[in-house]
């Protein structure tokens, strides 16, 4: 089908050296016009859901790409049979469109949905041809006051600061990797403290991406989904808190680097 491409941003992708690479496939708030028009859904409900800051926290890694397109478009942790959410049951209960949403508006959707999935594996495929084995740090974050504003937060036994899901990844091949990158992440000076990290517990890793990437590049690409919990900001008003955004950045480098070591 022909598309505008008219004033529409996906996503940016840079590339540079090293067999690491981060993303932040949620951090988009951007809708084309057409599904502007068609959803139902307040702006600020939506910026709830997605992963703002995420794309700041990567820009230092060379290799990396952002999403600018909004989740409510299409989901790019979701396969092509629910990465556009039709009904309230697949977006958390909540009502997106002022009517269903017609096939072709769906189709459009899927149409950008899968040529990120081109470009991510053109873009991961030089990388495996250059490296003998590469890490993607897939960067996401979770809300952890759904009660409101002036509700109590997720018990943080429940809620740990970084969540790292690993339920596609072959744990065993990559603990080499994967157990020490942990405990460095553990020790990380975050603003004075050391934030709570652990795996498999808000969330399992069981996105598109990971799974994709796992399949595609068999004992050569190591996908981690990393969730940060959302202290960083007022997940009801959608403010930062610099200071944490700053942290944020350091720990996604000090990340990257720690990856890299470990590979050699």
């Amino acid at each position: 089908m022909a598309m505008s491409m008219s004033k529409e941003k996906w996503w940016t992708v840079q590339q540079g050296p090293g067999p690491i690479v981060a993303t932040a496939i949620h951090d988009g708030h951007d809708l084309r016009f057409e599904v502007a028009e068609a959803m139902k859904l307040p702006d600020l409900d939506r910026l709830r859901e997605e992963d703002p800051f995420t794309g700041q926290a990567i820009v230092d890694i060379p290799n990396h790409v952002i999403a600018h397109r909004s989740r409510f478009e299409f989901d790019l942790n979701r396969g092509g049979d629910s990465a556009v959410y039709s009904t309230p049951e697949q977006a958390w209960g909540l009502d997106i469109w002022h009517q269903p949403p017609e096939r072709n508006l769906i189709d459009r959707s899927l149409e950008i949905h899968s040529a990120y999935y081109r470009m991510l594996g053109a873009m991961l495929d030089g990388i495996a041809a250059d490296h003998e084995r590469f890490v993607v740090i897939d960067v996401h974050s979770y809300n952890h006051r759904r009660d409101g504003a002036d509700g109590a937060p997720t018990d943080p036994a429940k809620a740990p600061d970084i969540n790292i899901g690993t339920f596609s990844m072959p744990r065993d091949e990559w603990a080499f990797l994967m157990n020490p990158l942990i405990e460095a992440m553990r020790g990380f000076d975050f603003n004075g403290r050391q934030l709570d990290v652990r795996e498999n517990i808000a969330f399992q890793g069981k996105g598109e991406q990971t799974r994709f990437i796992h399949d595609r590049y068999p004992g050569q690409g190591c996908a981690i989904a990393l969730e940060f919990k959302k202290f960083f900001m007022d997940e009801w008003s959608g403010q930062p808190d610099p200071l944490e955004l700053d942290a944020m950045r350091r720990l996604i480098t000090f990340t990257a680097e720690t990856c890299e070591r470990l590979l050699r």
